[in-house]
């Protein structure tokens, strides 16, 4: 029984000994046969995974912080990516239901009615990521992203800001974009009576949309700060006012989102907000172990944000 617990990743076993009974099944090179135990348990030890896209870093740390979680634990995971397509991850979740894992988890909140359905009316724990509500499938574990956007027009309005605009994804890609920019409208309209101007350019790629984007803006109008749905989109941006002979910030500011690396290795630091993906990944990972366990857990795990102002944007006033 020992030994089944340790493999397993279940309670009931010190750490000391779990790893001297991992340690021998390697040295003994024993695999676990899942079909053998698949006729013993009602489920596996499988977590299904579905993520927009491996595109990017966001995703990644997330999943980074997922995948470690899981294997400490004893669980495996296959992953799958809907490309923003609910009806892929629909189909998904069809197969997968078949396969009878211990856990399933999908990313953001914007699904199939009947993919919502199929979930509630199953047994199977369900972790919600990236996204944050009050009404769950089962168990969320993310950001608000309308709250986001609202946290970038503040600052951007304490700055005097008075001519925003925002680029991001086509309308409906990406719900979290949509959310994002009807945060920043309603500050910019309830503290200044400003309008948010916005350029959705049909490309794939974060770089180049960000620079299609302002290009767009530029050619249209004259914001005085553009907002980006990422910061890879920012950079793209920073590089089409280079090439337009604008100076950022004096001319121009440059708002991303997400913190990634590369917005601590431009000639500029960039004014971003951060987000604890990491942190989302082991949260939501552990919180699913939990439930597949049966012990309670929080049903809805909002994660902070936090402003960092960077050299992308004006000195914040006196």
């Amino acid at each position: 029984m020992s030994v089944s617990r340790a493999i397993r990743g279940v309670d009931g076993v010190s750490e000391k000994t779990r790893a001297q009974i991992l340690k021998i099944a390697r040295d003994m090179k024993y695999v676990p046969n899942s079909n053998a135990r698949s006729l013993a348990v009602a489920n596996s030890n499988l977590i299904g995974i579905s993520l927009p896209t491996f595109a990017g870093e966001v995703f990644a740390d997330i999943l980074k912080g997922m995948r470690r979680t899981f294997d400490s634990a004893g669980y495996s995971s296959v992953i799958d990516t809907t490309e923003y397509n609910p009806d892929a991850e629909l189909s998904w979740v069809r197969r997968l239901l078949s396969w009878q894992p211990a856990g399933i988890i999908l990313t953001g909140l914007d699904h199939r009615p009947e993919t919502v359905e199929l979930l509630r009316e199953s047994p199977i724990p369900v972790l919600e990521i990236w996204d944050h509500t009050e009404t769950p499938i089962d168990i969320c574990v993310g950001i608000d992203h309308y709250k986001a956007g609202q946290m970038i027009g503040a600052h951007a309005v304490s700055l005097g800001y008075r001519r925003p605009a925002f680029v991001s994804a086509p309308r409906g890609h990406d719900t979290r974009a949509d959310a994002r920019l009807e945060g920043l409208r309603d500050i910019f309209a309830r503290d200044c009576g400003a309008a948010v101007l916005s350029a959705r350019p049909e490309t794939g790629n974060s770089f180049t949309t960000g620079f299609e984007g302002t290009a767009q803006l530029l050619d249209s109008a004259s914001p005085d700060i553009i907002c980006y749905l990422n910061d890879h989109m920012a950079f793209g941006g920073l590089m089409c006012c280079q090439i337009r002979g604008l100076s950022v910030p004096e001319d121009i500011g440059i708002a991303g989102f997400n913190q990634l690396d590369l917005a601590s290795v431009l000639p500029k630091t960039l004014t971003t907000v951060r987000t604890l993906r990491r942190l989302m990944g082991i949260t939501g990972a552990t919180n699913l172990l939990a439930r597949i366990n049966g012990v309670s857990v929080e049903t809805s795990k909002p994660l902070p944000l936090e402003l960092v102002p960077g050299e992308t944007t004006r000195l914040q006033r006196s």
